[in-house]
């Protein structure tokens, strides 16, 4: 009997990072940094809205509630797999570095697209494009000059914009995050996904939502209708109170959307200053938990592997936690096969976690560097 033919779209799409480094860092590291989730708790407003509303009087809550798309680079790797699963034909175009001149740290400012290249990639059967700001991994802002560029191709070539805006509320050194939704021609055509488990640090939860025109809406539902038959409804409902909370106090100091960022960015800057005092080089990120650094000047660390074609920031990352107890996830695992060989001297690290755990990362570092003067 003939084994039954799998479709072709999703060959090459079965590996995935995150087994990998979860099952490394489980195992060998004392300090984790590379994986997107606080160690710190979510804010007490919203776990005790969740008891609210786990204990509460209203008992429904327990029940059931071949296009190209380009994808701008560095990019959350899921969604590759997501446009092919979809029968879609992913079209990659990157952000590029641009080094300031003066010598001081790169930003993810820095990092660029290129106006002409990311005409080129539109044409008639382009349908959509996914855009990421603030961008996980880099934690690059777009800026409005920026956003206006992919609106006007969007709106000259009829294209829709998926719009991954789950970081929206962690925006630093008072950057401003702009919906692309708001520019000119841009709110029929575009979709913006947000998450919970950012805006309120409780990744766990799994709640999240799309806001838009209901012309793209209606066919979202009908696809989650169809494909989602669990929903954490008493979490929504928590989410729900604590943006209730949130519209009360917009704006002001008590906020949570106002203290979470400060914090978060207090916690960036020692980051940076512990990767830049070892010499490993910081892109300083507008927003996000995350941080990307250069590690072009440890390659001596690390030893050769004969006979691999395993990209150096891989190597580095294993070696790194297997060696030093420290995890970080390779850079390159963000980009596409054609230009992932382009990217391979950064890690990025996750700054959205406890004084405690960043300072165990910073005594790893200080101690490297000192294993390395001394040698």
């Amino acid at each position: 009997m003939s084994r039954p033919v799998q479709a072709r779209r999703l060959e090459g799409i079965d590996k995935n990072i995150w087994v990998e480094f979860v099952k490394l860092a489980a195992t060998y590291s004392k300090v984790n940094l590379g994986q997107g989730f606080p160690d710190f708790p979510a804010p007490d407003f919203l776990t005790e809205a969740l008891t609210r509303a786990l204990g509460g009087g209203n008992h429904m809550l327990h029940q059931y509630t071949r296009a190209f798309v380009i994808i701008i680079e560095p990019f959350f790797d899921c969604y590759e797999p997501m446009v092919k699963m979809a029968g879609g034909t992913p079209v990659f175009v990157p952000l590029r570095p641009n080094p300031p001149r003066d010598g001081k740290l790169m930003s993810s400012a820095d990092w660029q697209l290129d106006p002409a290249e990311l005409a080129s990639k539109f044409n008639e059967r382009t349908k959509a494009i996914v855009l990421n700001s603030p961008n996980n991994p880099l934690g690059k802002v777009f800026s409005r000059g920026e956003l206006g560029l992919i609106a006007e191709l969007c709106v000259k070539h009829d294209v829709l914009c998926i719009s991954d805006e789950v970081y929206e509320w962690l925006v630093y050194d008072g950057k401003r995050h702009i919906r692309i939704a708001s520019l000119k021609g841009m709110w029929d055509r575009t979709v913006i996904v947000g998450s919970a488990g950012k805006t309120f640090s409780a990744t766990g939860w799994k709640v999240g939502w799309v806001v838009g025109p209901d012309r793209l809406l209606q066919h979202l539902r009908t696809v989650h209708q169809n494909s989602v038959y669990h929903c954490a409804t008493i979490a929504q409902e928590a989410v729900a109170q604590g943006f209730q909370r949130e519209l009360m106090l917009y704006g002001k100091p008590e906020s949570y959307f106002v203290q979470l960022p400060k914090e978060l960015q207090q916690k960036r800057d020692w980051l940076v200053q512990s990767l830049d005092d070892v010499g490993m080089k910081p892109i300083i990120p507008e927003g996000t938990y995350f941080l990307v650094a250069d590690i072009s000047q440890f390659k001596s660390d690390v030893p050769e592997v004969p006979n691999s074609d395993e990209p150096y920031d891989y190597r580095f990352a294993k070696w790194m936690v297997k060696n030093k107890g420290l995890a970080a996830i390779p850079l390159s695992a963000f980009y596409s096969e054609a230009h992932k060989n382009n990217y391979t001297n950064f890690i990025r690290f996750c700054f959205a976690k406890e004084e405690a755990t960043l300072k165990a990362a910073s005594d790893i570092l200080q101690k490297w560097k000192q294993e390395k003067t001394s040698s």
